[in-house]
């Protein structure tokens, strides 16, 4: 006889989405640090994955190396996110994407208002929806919850 315990849907969620926050900044750091070392940047900036100041140019290597590991953190943290919350990619996608605002926010103490941020901002998440929701659908057709619109 085995033991059935009932864990409400909160607090999985909330569970999952600690889990896909600490993914996400996890990626980000290690893909900032790799871009350090790649770019041979002269000092490491610790608050890079928040920096949305720094002025756009691709001759900038600090405004490079802060765009590819935004955009790189954004695709990792999307196919190992389909490992820990299955179909609803599109979901915690969104969700992570408002907490990185938020503390972006905190940590500039500013909000960012600058068009070049916002843009990858969406590109990356649009990225992280569209290839988490497809790689979602790969591995877990069978398994795919369709909404009833019946009644819609």
């Amino acid at each position: 006889m085995a033991l059935k315990i009932k864990v409400p849907k909160t607090q999985i969620i909330l569970q999952n989405l600690f889990i896909c926050t600490t993914i996400f900044y996890t990626v980000y750091y290690l893909t900032h640090t790799i871009c350090f070392i790649i770019l041979r940047l002269d000092t490491f900036d610790e608050l890079g994955p928040f920096d949305f100041k720094t002025s756009p140019s691709w001759a900038n290597k600090k405004y490079l190396a802060n765009f590819i590991s935004l955009e790189t953190t954004f695709l990792v943290s999307s196919v190992i996110f389909v490992f820990v919350v299955e179909e609803w990619i599109w979901d915690y996608a969104c969700t992570i994407t408002v907490i990185h605002v938020a503390v972006t926010s905190l940590v500039m103490m500013e909000f960012p208002i600058v068009a070049h941020w916002w843009t990858s901002i969406g590109i990356g998440l649009t990225t992280m929806v569209c290839g988490g929701q497809i790689l979602a659908y790969l591995l877990y057709k069978d398994n795919f919850i369709y909404p009833d619109l019946d009644g819609f």
